[in-house]
């Protein structure tokens, strides 16, 4: 035994998410987009930490390393960066969020502007 969580799938679809935040399940919900996308368009509830500040804030992840961590962008190529790179710095329950913001806007949240 490792001592860390066990891994979750890789990709996790926005109803997926939905149902998570409804059962008020305990993760973190990662918006790795920039402050300019951030104030354009935003999912309630979701931590701003930008993918070029990812480095040297990290240590403010650290705390949620054993928690699921569900990481998401615009259309979902940045968060799967994101999330690699976590999973290599042993996040193992980070998952990157299937579409993106744009993807959460069409199947969950039409009030989360499309841009």
């Amino acid at each position: 035994m490792t001592g860390l969580a066990d891994p979750l799938p890789f990709d996790i679809a926005p109803r997926e998410v939905q149902a998570l935040l409804k059962a008020s399940e305990d993760f973190l919900l990662l918006d790795c987009r920039e402050r300019d996308e951030h104030a354009l368009a935003r999912i309630a509830g979701a931590t701003l930490m930008p993918m070029s500040e990812l480095g040297a804030r990290v240590a403010e992840l650290l705390p949620h390393r054993q928690r699921r961590i569900v990481v998401h962008c615009h259309h979902g190529g940045r968060s799967s960066q994101v999330v690699e790179w976590l999973r290599q710095q042993s996040f193992t329950r980070a998952q990157n969020l299937s579409g993106g913001i744009d993807e959460w806007s069409l199947q969950v949240d039409p009030t989360v502007p499309r841009y």
